[in-house]
């Protein structure tokens, strides 16, 4: 039976490139959702929050986003005023998410995606910096 896993890329992100590459690397075929062109619903967003055990905060993306124009820097801002920023400007999402039957993470950094894989690496991965992730015979490389 197919594993369905679904991760919230951005393709000119690294770590959102490195991850997807991981999944695959496992032998899944994921489905990919560019959210900058089609962005979860606030519901979904909501459920993938809290599924993944963050806030909305954590989840906010401050680097090349009007993150500080919009003023989201202030503390006292509710979940549901940073719940609707991100949902009217999707690239405040921070990336990428990805939702496995194991759990959703914020795959920063892309090895994260590792702990909720339901299947195991299938060779050697390295990230696009050269860093090596996974040796040879599919097992997590720890960092020394």
């Amino acid at each position: 039976m197919p594993t369905d896993i679904i991760i919230y890329h951005n393709a000119a992100c690294g770590t959102s490139r490195n991850t997807l590459a991981l999944i695959r690397n496992s032998g899944i075929e994921p489905h990919v959702v560019e959210y900058l062109k089609t962005p979860p619903s606030r519901a979904l967003l909501v459920e993938m929050i809290d599924r993944a055990g963050m806030t909305p905060r954590d989840l906010l993306r401050e680097k090349g986003t009007p993150y500080a124009e919009l003023g989201l820097d202030d503390a006292t801002l509710t979940d549901q005023a940073l719940l609707d920023a991100m949902v009217e400007h999707p690239i405040l999402i921070n990336r990428p998410l990805v939702v496995t039957p194991l759990g959703v993470r914020l795959c920063r950094p892309s090895e994260v995606v590792l702990d909720i894989l339901p299947d195991a690496q299938k060779g050697a991965f390295a990230k696009e910096d050269g860093e090596q992730v996974v040796d040879a015979a599919g097992r997590r490389v720890t960092p020394a």
